[in-house]
């Protein structure tokens, strides 16, 4: 760990004048330290309410940082020389952790100096430094990543966990996804009564494994109390779609069906830029539907929902895609933001919370009804 963490002069997680500390991971990612400071420039720009803790090999840092104006001035940078690479195995990761900056920028969320961690490291390693560091939530037996899904629906997207930090889940660990992607929506999305729909083979309710219909049940009950609206039964085709808002699964499935829809759409991208580039009546046309073609790239751009959060912790991490260029990191830093300045860490707890209570038997003493969050 650096040996600058938890120096007096640093800034808090709540800065002077109601800045929102984020801690940012510069290592890690395919494109390096410079697309990751270049992300952050373009955030601060946007937001003078951010400012950073930026974790690596300092000198680097220094020398990046300072060719972006005005952000030297916003960023606090703590030397730490290893890096975890994509290559690492979670359990060799946390055997050597310490001096890496996965690790420090997970410790300045730990120790309150920012309220939230990004990262574009190593998923496995990061779920796992994570839950480390910052322990689960009281009432949680499985963290779950959530992500943005492009949809259909006003708000463009759809929310959906868990896909990838476990890729098993039983019945109460799926009610418990429900009511942190609900949580997750109503303050990232801006949702006051979110959709909630349960991904299976099928919508009918005699379908599907033992503990997606007890998941259904329980969900179902638990709908009003939480106050999220439970469409019951989703399917595939629904995660682009209008019908629901959260979409819960299990690590596995959503995994496979977030790989999936990333890459159906580099090739339609792909297809897309081989029909126009046929000919030079198809350039021709190109050129005539450019405006509208830039705006379906830009619905349909991955790097615009870029950042999948971990929910369950005693602390918000944002993962970032390893792949991510400026503009991707940029738009994590966008939702973590969001996140920190919504106090959305303090609501999930109240929630997961409630949602443990709403899982024990009728007549237990701690299911007490609870408000929104």
């Amino acid at each position: 760990m650096s040996a600058e963490i938890g120096k007096t002069d640093a800034p808090r997680a709540l800065g002077n004048g109601g800045s929102v500390v984020i801690s940012v991971d510069a290592m890690g990612g395919d494109r390096g330290p410079a697309a990751v400071i270049a992300g952050m420039a373009a955030s601060a720009s946007k937001n003078p309410e951010i400012r950073f803790i930026l974790h690596g090999p300092k000198d680097e840092l220094v020398r990046l940082v300072a060719r972006r104006k005005g952000l030297a001035e916003r960023c606090d940078i703590r030397d730490a020389q290893g890096v975890v690479t994509m290559n690492d195995k979670p359990s060799q990761v946390i055997r050597n952790a310490q001096g890496t900056s996965m690790w420090s920028a997970i410790e300045s969320v730990r120790a309150g100096e920012a309220t939230v961690a990004v990262s574009c490291g190593n998923t496995g390693a990061l779920m796992a430094l994570s839950m480390l560091r910052l322990r689960k939530l009281p009432g949680v037996n499985r963290p779950a990543i959530a992500c943005l899904w492009p949809s259909r629906n006003p708000q463009g997207f759809n929310v959906m966990l868990d896909v990838g930090a476990d890729i098993r889940a039983d019945a109460p660990d799926l009610l418990q996804y429900a009511m942190m992607g609900a949580s997750y929506a109503r303050n990232g999305l801006g949702l006051d009564s979110p959709r909630v729909g349960l991904l299976n083979v099928g919508t009918e309710e005699h379908k599907g494994r033992a503990e997606l219909k007890e998941a259904h049940d329980l969900i179902g009950k638990a709908a009003a109390q939480a106050k999220f609206d439970y469409v019951g039964f989703v399917e595939g085709g629904d995660l682009p779609g209008a019908r629901a808002d959260v979409i819960v699964t299990d690590g596995f499935t959503g995994n496979i069906a977030l790989k999936t829809g990333e890459g159906t759409a580099k090739l339609v991208g792909d297809f897309l830029r081989e029909a126009f580039n046929n000919s030079i009546m198809s350039k021709f046309a190109a050129l005539l539907a450019m405006s509208s073609l830039k705006r379906l790239q830009k619905r349909i751009d991955p790097r615009r929902v870029n950042g999948g959060v971990f929910l369950g912790l005693n602390g918000t991490v944002v993962k970032s895609h390893g792949s991510s260029d400026a503009t991707g990191v940029s738009a994590a830093i966008k939702l973590a933001f969001q996140l920190a300045r919504s106090g959305f860490q303090d609501r999930l707890a109240a929630r997961v919370a409630q949602g443990a209570a709403l899982s024990l038997p009728p007549g237990d003493n701690n299911n007490k009804e609870g408000g929104a969050v």
